[in-house]
C-alpha cells in the first residue's frame, strides 16, 4: 500500500489540570515568575505532533481567607477565562487545629473536592469517547484509582501524567501510561500576556507579586 493511501488519525487529548497541585509545585520549586500560566499554551507545548488538543479543564477552589490572595487568584482565573479553558470549582474549607502540648487552637484551610471533580470528568469523558488520551497535570496520589479504572474499563484509552515541579510520585507513575515532569523551560514558554483585555473592555494585569 502506498503512503498516499494511508490515513493518519491524530490522538485526541483532553488536559485536566489540578490547580492547587500545580500552583504549589511551582511555588515550592521557586519558579515564582511562572505562576501567570497560559494553560492552553502549556497544553499545546506538551503535545506531540500527532496529537490534537480537544479541551483544557482546570480544577480549583476559591481562596477565602486572604484578600490579597483572593485578588491574585481572581485575576488569574479571569485571564484563563479569555483563553477557552473550562473551569471547575471545589470548596476551600476551614477547620480547627489544636496543639496537643499547649492547647492553642487556630484555623487551617484545605481544598476539597478537586480530586473527585477531576476523576468524575476523566471518567465521563472516557465514557462519552471525548478523548483517546487524558493528560493529567497533577501529582495527587488520590487520583490513582480513577486512572486504574479508566485503563481497566476503556480499551484503547490511556492516562498520561505531566507532573508539576516537585510533585512527582511513583504511585501515579506506576499506573500511568507514560509521564513527564514539567520543567521551568516549558513554564516560561507558556506565560500569559502581562496585560489582557477582556471582551467587556476591562484589562487584567499580571499581579506585581508574580513578576
Amino acid at each position: 500500500m502506498s503512503k498516499a493511501n494511508i490515513s493518519y488519525k491524530n490522538e485526541r487529548v483532553i488536559v485536566y489540570v489540578d490547580g492547587f497541585n500545580l500552583y504549589f509545585g511551582i511555588k515550592e520549586a521557586g519558579f515564582l515568575n511562572c505562576k501567570w500560566l497560559d494553560l492552553q499554551k502549556l497544553a499545546l507545548n506538551l503535545l506531540r505532533p500527532n496529537q490534537e488538543l480537544m479541551q483544557v479543564k482546570y480544577f480549583t477552589s476559591r481562596v477565602s481567607n486572604n484578600p490579597d490572595k483572593q485578588k491574585r487568584q481572581t485575576s488569574f482565573i479571569e485571564a484563563l477565562g479569555t483563553t477557552g479553558v473550562k473551569i471547575y470549582y471545589g470548596h476551600y474549607q476551614s477547620s480547627k487545629a489544636e496543639c496537643k502540648k499547649c492547647g492553642s487552637i487556630w484555623s487551617t484551610y484545605n481544598e476539597k473536592m478537586t480530586d473527585v471533580n477531576i476523576a468524575t470528568q476523566m471518567i465521563m469523558d472516557a465514557y462519552e469517547d471525548n478523548y483517546d488520551m487524558a493528560m493529567l497535570i497533577s501529582g495527587d496520589s488520590d487520583l490513582v484509582p480513577p486512572i486504574r479504572a479508566i485503563h481497566d474499563t476503556f480499551s484503547g484509552k490511556r492516562v498520561f501524567v505531566a507532573f508539576p515541579p516537585k510533585r512527582m510520585n511513583s504511585s501515579i507513575s506506576n499506573v500511568a501510561k507514560g509521564f513527564i515532569v514539567i520543567g521551568r523551560k516549558k513554564l516560561i514558554e507558556s506565560q500569559l500576556s502581562l496585560e489582557i483585555t477582556k471582551s467587556d473592555g476591562i484589562t487584567i494585569r499580571k499581579p506585581v507579586e508574580w513578576l
